[in-house]
């Protein structure tokens, strides 16, 4: 078990361009902690400058990754204290209409890519001594909805990621926790929305009555789904996982995510199966 980390220990926060990453990034800076951010796109840089360190990482390219884990080291002295892997993104639609390519695709940066950037993080806490890992799942990380499939397996590979690491771990200073969110405000469904647009023939689809509902879920502005809550809600839950003496191994975000974290374990799985469907919405929630 590490030490809990204080201000002014350096923390790296990945996917930072908007939504939890943004949030998370200027809450614990304001705590007083030293924060990196990682962004994907050069412009995304120029814009966040201002606020934080910021340093470019695609977590879809092992250079990329590579230069930015130099990068990150350089500006904390080689001192980086603990790890939130927030970046990600969704590709809707149903698994049928998912190639492999496209699953790929989804697969690179929510498995691949933080695998690979944190393989070299584990390296460094392992040589500091200590170190803390935060992966942000979801929901979808053990409660499966329709529409969501490639998400869906992405965020259940992140907990496996997580917890056999977690075993691996044990007898180290470096712990790994996971933050599981439900609905949270964010610019995750326009990004979804892209994702789908860029990798689905919804006109060929048998799901295109299915696509329509889907489609205006992800369009419409503000919550889509009940009990959403602020980005900074994540936020403040990272800060716990960060600070605790003795962090939990899952921290739980949002009333759908406590619901079905437990009716997944009183309910028989046809049961489960048909809460899902209706809280799903058949991809319109």
């Amino acid at each position: 078990m590490s030490s809990p980390l204080a201000p002014p220990d350096s923390i790296l926060v990945t996917g930072c361009s908007s939504g939890i990453g943004y949030r998370t990034a200027l809450h614990l800076q304001a705590l007083g902690f030293h924060v990196i951010a990682t962004v994907r796109r050069p412009e995304d840089k120029d814009r966040l400058s201002g606020e934080f360190n910021v340093v470019l990482c695609d977590l879809a390219d092992s250079t990329s990754i590579e230069k930015a884990v130099v990068e990150i080291l350089r500006l904390t002295n080689n001192r980086l204290a603990g790890v939130f892997h927030n970046a990600a993104f969704g590709l809707p639609g149903a698994l049928e209409d998912i190639s492999r390519e496209a699953l790929r695709y989804q697969f690179e940066t929510n498995v691949f890519g933080t695998h690979e950037l944190n393989r070299q993080l584990i390296a460094h806490f392992r040589q500091q001594g200590y170190g803390r890992i935060i992966f942000n799942s979801s929901v979808l990380g053990f409660a499966a909805m329709a529409y969501r499939g490639a998400y869906n397996m992405s965020k259940y590979a992140l907990e496996g990621m997580a917890d056999t690491l977690r075993l691996e771990l044990y007898n180290t200073n470096i712990d790994v926790v996971l933050v599981e969110p439900g609905p949270i405000e964010s610019r995750f469904r326009a990004n979804a929305y892209a994702a789908f647009q860029q990798w689905v023939d919804a006109s060929q689809s048998y799901h295109q009555t299915q696509y329509q509902g889907m489609i205006a879920r992800l369009k419409k502005e503000g919550a889509a789904a009940p009990f959403t809550l602020p980005a900074e809600a994540v936020a403040l839950v990272v800060e716990q996982a960060f600070t605790a003496r003795k962090p939990k191994t899952r921290y739980r975000v949002t009333f759908p995510t406590q619901l079905f974290w437990w009716l997944k374990r009183l309910l028989p799985t046809r049961w489960l199966d048909a809460s899902l469907r209706k809280a799903g919405g058949g991809g319109k929630r």
